[in-house]
């Protein structure tokens, strides 16, 4: 009976471990995203200091990942009763994920084209390159864009499961879960001799 007190308060503190684990990656995930987006912007106007519309585009769509990612440092886990916020969030960080990748394969496949249009001041060969580097960052914040999400969802799980994610009859399921717990403890334990 001792046995299955001490496991599950074993596997309560692995699971708040998990969880605090789940949430610095997070975190670090989305710093990652804030650093490549911001790197982006500085390559974009390197091409052109004051940017033409395709340039103002680009440079717009890396301040709108910007923007999700600051909110969904705060958002996902601050906000943990409210679904609203973790419905916008979602759906901001599919879209931008989303204009990311495509915005990667038409740097890599339209290189030329994009110089052109973004009337460029340096060399063609050097603008390439700066518009290469931009498109490898956008192929990484598309990647990170899904992790992400995953990571919300993680984090949106865990918070149900504790009883505090905002849905009705979380805390019922939290509170069978507790009675299913208690009624174990006095169940006997076939390796007793």
């Amino acid at each position: 009976m001792g046995l299955s007190i001490t496991t599950s308060d074993f596997k309560e503190t692995e699971f708040h471990s998990d969880h605090h684990r789940t949430h610095k990656i997070f975190l670090f995930t989305n710093y990652i995203l804030l650093g490549a987006a911001s790197s982006c912007i500085f390559l974009t106007l390197s091409l052109r200091l004051i940017p033409s519309l395709y340039g103002g585009l680009l440079i717009l769509l890396h301040v709108l990942t910007i923007a999700g990612a600051a909110f969904s440092c705060t958002a996902i886990v601050a906000s943990a009763g409210s679904n609203k916020w973790y419905g916008v969030h979602m759906v901001a960080t599919v879209l931008t994920a989303i204009f990311q990748g495509s915005a990667s394969v038409l740097i890599f496949t339209r290189t030329l084209d994009l110089l052109e249009k973004f009337n460029s001041y340096v060399r063609v060969e050097d603008g390439a390159t700066i518009l290469k580097l931009t498109g490898g960052l956008c192929i990484l914040i598309f990647c990170l864009e899904w992790v992400v999400l995953l990571l919300a969802f993680v984090l949106r799980y865990n918070a149900f499961v504790e009883g505090n994610g905002g849905v009705e009859g979380s805390s019922s399921f939290s509170s069978n879960y507790k009675v299913q717990d208690e009624d174990l403890k006095h169940w006997p334990c076939p390796f007793q001799v």
